[in-house]
Formats: C-alpha cells, sequence, structure tokens
C-alpha cells in the first residue's frame, strides 16, 4: 500500500466514486461521513417496515457505473442485481391525456402519432441529431476544466457544433416538434438539474436522449444499494470508512490542505483531502473563509442556484399496480409553474410533481401487499423567503389531493400508513444543502465546464471536488464521472499511472 493518504469528507456518490478508485490502486484512503450511514442523498430512508430513496431515483447511463466499478478491478453485476424498466415512465397531461414513454423506438413512434398525427418522423430525426451530438459531447464531460486552454483542445472544437447552448431546451426541442405537449415531453428532464426548459441550455437535450436510447434502470433493494456496493469495494481494497465522525473543518496551511479537524477535535493528516459534501455548504461552513481567493461566499451568494424540492414518503396498506416505477404529472399551466420556481421564487397553487411506485418493481421495499410511494415536487430555493413552518402542513394537504384528483390515487389518504415529509428548509438545515438547493449551482452557460468550480480546487492546493457543485454537474452518472475526474487529478499528483480513459488530462 502506498504511504500516500487521502482524505475524504463524506460518503456521497461521488465522494464513494472516488474514493473506490484510489483505495484500488494501493492509495490510503479514509472516508468520514457525519450520518451513521453511506450514501448522502443516495441513502435510504426508513420508516417501519418501509425502505425509500432519499434522494436520485432514476438510474441512467448505467455504464458509467460499470465503467468506475471496472475501473476498480470489479464487476457491478458481482454487487448489484439491475433491472431495465419499461415504461421509462408515465407523463400525465393537463387535459388528462397520457403517454407511456418506452425505449423501444417504434413502439414509441405509434405513441407520438396517436398523440399529434405526423410526428413520428421528427422523433426518428431528434434521435439521429442525438445521437451524433452524444458522439461528439460526452467525451468533453470526461476531463477537467481547470484552464480555458480546455477549449481549445480537438475534443471540444470538434464537439463545439453540436453543443447547442446558444439556445433554450425548449427552443431546440422546437426543431423537431411544433407541439407544445411534445416538446414538454422532451423538455422537462430539465428539472434534473433544477432548472426550466425554458433558460436551460440546448446542450441538456442529451438528457432526454440518453433515457431514449440506453433507457432508466432500477437496482433491486433501491438505489442507495450503489452506495452500499461501493462501501464494500472500498473496504474490500483496504480504504476504511468512518461513520457517525462529522469533520468540523478543513485545515489549511500556507494555501495548502495539510488535512482535517473532526468534531470530537481529532485531526486526520492527509497528502490530498477530497471535498464530497454539497459545495456551497463545503464552502460557507467546513473552509476557512481566510484561505479562500476566487471562490468566497460572497462571490457563491451571487451565484445562480437550482431550485429545491418539497418531499413526501408515504408508506401505504395497498399496492397501486396499475401505475408504473416512474410517473410525472404536469401542471395544468406548466410554463408559469416553471417561471413560479425559477424567477418568480414563489409557491405555485398549480404545481407540477413527480412519484415514484417502486413496488411494482422491488416488492421488497414494502411489507407483502404494501408499497412506498416516493412523491417530489419542485419548489423554490430558500433564497425565496418561503415560511416553511407555516406552509407545510397547508401544502403537504394540496399535493396529497393533487395526488388522488390527478396522480391516479383514488382514495390516497385512507393508505397511509407511515409518512415524512422534507421542506427545502430541511434539506438546508438537516441535510447541509445549502440554500436548500437540492440540484446545487444551475447549469447555466456562465456556471458549465470552465465555469463551474474545478475539480482540483483552485484556492486551496491540494483540494479536490466531487458532487455536483463541481464539474461536469447534478445528476447520478456526471457525479460519478467527477469522482473518476477527481480520482485521476491525484493519481497525477502522486505521480501514478492514470485510471484508463482521459479523465484526468485536458488533451
Amino acid at each position: 500500500m502506498s504511504e500516500k493518504r487521502v482524505v475524504v469528507i463524506g460518503a456521497g456518490p461521488g465522494a464513494l466514486t472516488a474514493s473506490m478508485l484510489l483505495a484500488s490502486r494501493g492509495l490510503r484512503v479514509d472516508v468520514f461521513e457525519a450520518k451513521p450511514v453511506v450514501g448522502g442523498r443516495n441513502a435510504p430512508l426508513r420508516l417501519g417496515d418501509f425502505t425509500f430513496e432519499l434522494g436520485p431515483t432514476f438510474l441512467m447511463m448505467r455504464f458509467y457505473l460499470e465503467e468506475v466499478f471496472g475501473l476498480s478491478g470489479r464487476r457491478v453485476e458481482d454487487y448489484l442485481d439491475i433491472r431495465s424498466l419499461d415504461p421509462l415512465y408515465r407523463l400525465v397531461f393537463a387535459d388528462g391525456r397520457e403517454l407511456r414513454v418506452t425505449s423501444d423506438h417504434d413502439a414509441m413512434k405509434r405513441q407520438l402519432e396517436a398523440l399529434v398525427p405526423g410526428t413520428g418522423p421528427a422523433y426518428q430525426r431528434w434521435l439521429d441529431y442525438e445521437r451524433i451530438k452524444f458522439d461528439h459531447v460526452t467525451p468533453c464531460l470526461k476531463v477537467p476544466y481547470s484552464s480555458l486552454r480546455a477549449f481549445a483542445t480537438r475534443r471540444f472544437v470538434r464537439a463545439l457544433p453540436y453543443l447547442d447552448a446558444h439556445k433554450s431546451l425548449f427552443t431546440h426541442l422546437g426543431n423537431y416538434f411544433e407541439n407544445e405537449q411534445l416538446r414538454i415531453c422532451f423538455t422537462f428532464q430539465a428539472k434534473y438539474l433544477g432548472m426550466s426548459p425554458w433558460s436551460c441550455p440546448g446542450t441538456f437535450s442529451l438528457v432526454p436522449y440518453i433515457e431514449h436510447a440506453a433507457g432508466i434502470h432500477h437496482p433491486m433493494g433501491g438505489l442507495h444499494r450503489i452506495s452500499q456496493a461501493m462501501a464494500k469495494v472500498i473496504e474490500e481494497h483496504g480504504g476504511r470508512i468512518h461513520l457517525s465522525s462529522p469533520v468540523r473543518r478543513l485545515l489549511v496551511e500556507n494555501g495548502r490542505t495539510t488535512g482535517v479537524e473532526l468534531e470530537d477535535g481529532s485531526r486526520e493528516k492527509a497528502d490530498a483531502v477530497v471535498l464530497g459534501s454539497d459545495f456551497g455548504y463545503g464552502l460557507t461552513h467546513l473552509i476557512p473563509e481566510s484561505a479562500l481567493r476566487r471562490w468566497t461566499p460572497r462571490r457563491l451568494g451571487r451565484k445562480k442556484l437550482s431550485c429545491s424540492t418539497f418531499m413526501l414518503y408515504l408508506g401505504l396498506d395497498k399496492l397501486y399496480a396499475d401505475l408504473p416505477h416512474h410517473n410525472i404529472v404536469f401542471a395544468e399551466d406548466y410554463k408559469r409553474n416553471v417561471e413560479e420556481i425559477a424567477d418568480k421564487l414563489v409557491l405555485s397553487d398549480d404545481p407540477s410533481f413527480y412519484m415514484q411506485n417502486a413496488s411494482v418493481t422491488d416488492p421488497g421495499l414494502a411489507p407483502p401487499g404494501m408499497s412506498t410511494l416516493y412523491v417530489l415536487v419542485p419548489v423554490p430555493n430558500n433564497r425565496s423567503g418561503i415560511d416553511w413552518d407555516a406552509q407545510k402542513a397547508p401544502f403537504t394537504k394540496k399535493v396529497l389531493g393533487l395526488l388522488e384528483s390527478r396522480g391516479g390515487l383514488a382514495g390516497l389518504r385512507s393508505h397511509i400508513v407511515e409518512s415524512k415529509v422534507l421542506t427545502p428548509l430541511d434539506w438546508e438545515r438537516d441535510m447541509h444543502v445549502y440554500r436548500g438547493a437540492t440540484f446545487n449551482l444551475a447549469h447555466n452557460i456562465g456556471q458549465m465546464l470552465y465555469f463551474r468550480p474545478h475539480n482540483r480546487f483552485d484556492d486551496i492546493d491540494g483540494l479536490y471536488l466531487v458532487g455536483g457543485g463541481t464539474h461536469p454537474g447534478s445528476g447520478l452518472p456526471t457525479i460519478f464521472e467527477s469522482g473518476r475526474i477527481s480520482a485521476n487529478l491525484i493519481l497525477e499528483r502522486f505521480g501514478m499511472e492514470r485510471l484508463e480513459g482521459e479523465s484526468g488530462a485536458e488533451r
């Protein structure tokens, strides 16, 4: 084992990815996690005999997960039983019409034709273009952007005509679909980034394409099993995970980190530190302000943040077997709803919402004959000033009513046996999410690639970032990639050979 030691703050998916890769190369890796369980926002939430995801519920780009396990000398199939979902999800429009989206492209064309005649060929044109775009753009997500020179690489120049960053996602889809409902079908995914389709860069049309081309998956037992599997691999390679061990602060001397101080006052020395906490929280609570130059709390306060989420976790004494695993119900005035979340920062009277009915796929999440229901409502982040102590009860009542009237869950309230609510205030106060912005910094042009906090943190030598607040951004696949990029940068720091691929170099 190498004498070089890496200390990792937090056990979220990005931190675990980096730890798994570094431990597999023989480095001494110690992970310090404040909670009694690994996963961060990818941890399980248990209510009685019911098991929920705390955060992410979609697994896309399964191949990224397979790659990082492979680079660690492991096969993901030996740790996880991953199932493909079909339909991918059910969409419910304001007029009551539904679309059950599938990765069977012929079946998808038939559904689109039934919804809006003549749109099948447009769907095929979209798939054909996005396939080329995917091949050109995704390599750009596998490298750090530590300097502006990254924009002068052949890789980036080849991708430039396909970035579509000069127009919004909604406008980009207008190249294929005139019908507004159809555009919404291929742009609502901007919510994964905490943004509006009318302001989210067209670059992110890759997200719906990946859904349609590569599918959506579910690890049996829940997505949190991914974090548990990564933790097991870390320990198999000699790494150590310290639960219920919160970090008080980063130790910095002469512009370089020397390790961390834990809440109990003990100090852990390190040759490099990986910051796996929420970026905004880490910047404002864990890093001494005197050590910051570019990324000061004041600068952070000027940055655009993603939206937040209002969460309901419901254990039910029945199973709604006719509803698929994933369901999205659009507001009657979807554009107004999005503007209220992202721009006006007010609570919508007419919200959109997402439901995960995971027990239809994974019955082990609940007792026999029962089920889990996970509900996510996009809402403004805490810059809104919304008084969630006052709004929690009436908004819960509103959402439950909508689940019954528009979600297809007739009689829902009479079947609830366990429940928990998380508001944006809870995300900030209890889960240490800066301003409750659950998707981190927004993904507008000025906060992407080089303009996002760098994986090798500029202000402090020896500090590396992972997670949704750094490059490439939010979402499990890109968070895994952030862990790989930072792991390669650390290996380069120690004069060790990079892992396969180009994630540790700008070429």
